[in-house]
């Protein structure tokens, strides 16, 4: 017997199966969706690692190097994108666990401004690194998918769209196995964790490898997405958009982060279109404060509210 969330989850992916060859191969139309699928997989990771009760302010650190990495291994050695994309994430999770390694101790809010002052570093770093990132000027790099592919961008969403679903797929199962047990334990208490045998070091540095290599997947998907990058991968609004895509869904959830970026993706985009610039993230910011207020559990407890309405 398919259970609800399941059922949800094929109905949800025949949509977006589906959705190109309704709507036609616009341009418009399939880069918004490509997006969505990118940040769909940095939310996810980012989630994951909140999981364990680790806060990050400045995943965008490792949303980029994961970016770069590809990007001049791609340039450099000649390798297709598919390859460097996988190395991008490797490097990235390598990186994530010495960040861990350094810092796992602190506390959620002490984590969470070492990860934003690294994003930081991260981010001069790339700049000195001129000859070999291209500094303020950035990188051309290859495409996901040769322009030269006729429907190339349609080939392109369909390939990230079978990397979120692999994923998204990767993370439940993380989340409903042991590990993810671990690290709810963790965020609960972590004291009574130890009490119990848990090692939390061991757990907690799985958390930040994990997040961080899924981040650097969907940092290299990005760029060779657009075919180019520049130090505004590090952006203090990269780090930021996971975090409102995820509390706006539902934290620790597997469908919250996915409801989240959908949502607040399409409002943004509607906005952009009616001519709101900056006006537009005033609103998304007044927004977040009623979901934290009064929907704390994010957009996917909506279902639930109404029928707790129901049946009282």
């Amino acid at each position: 017997m398919i259970s609800k969330k399941a059922a949800m989850g094929i109905f949800s992916l025949l949509i977006a199966v589906l959705i190109p060859l309704i709507f036609g191969v616009s341009q418009y139309i399939l880069t918004v969706l490509t997006i969505m699928l990118v940040f769909i997989i940095y939310s996810s990771a980012w989630n994951l690692l909140a999981l364990s009760g680790q806060g990050s302010l400045g995943h965008a650190a490792f949303f980029g190097i994961g970016g770069y990495t590809s990007a001049i291994i791609a340039k450099s050695l000649g390798f297709p994108p598919l390859a460097t994309i996988l190395l991008g994430g490797v490097f990235a999770a390598f990186i994530g666990v010495l960040i861990g390694l350094t810092c796992v101790r602190l506390k959620e809010w002490f984590l969470a401004m070492v990860t934003f002052g690294f994003a930081v570093l991260a981010h001069t770093i790339t700049i000195e690194l001129s000859g070999l990132t291209g500094g303020w000027d950035g990188l051309p790099v290859q495409k996901l998918i040769p322009i030269t592919v006729h429907n190339y961008i349609m080939y392109e969403y369909y390939l990230i769209l079978i990397t979120t679903v692999i994923t998204v797929f990767i993370i439940y199962q993380i989340m409903k196995s042991k590990i993810g047990l671990a690290l709810e334990a963790i965020r609960e208490n972590e004291l009574e964790a130890k009490v119990m045998g848990i090692n939390v070091m061991k757990y907690k540095l799985m958390a930040f490898g994990i997040s961080a290599f899924f981040t650097g997947i969907a940092g290299a998907l990005e760029i060779h997405h657009f075919g180019y990058i520049t130090p505004e991968v590090y952006g203090i609004d990269i780090s930021f958009w996971p975090i409102i895509y995820c509390v706006s869904g539902g934290l620790f959830t597997i469908e919250g982060p996915i409801v989240g970026t959908i949502a607040i993706t399409l409002l943004d985009e509607s906005l952009k279109n009616f001519g709101w610039t900056y006006e537009r993230y005033i609103l998304i910011g007044l927004i977040l404060i009623l979901i934290v207020r009064f929907l704390p559990k994010g957009f996917v407890s909506i279902p639930e509210k109404i029928k707790a309405y129901l049946r009282s």
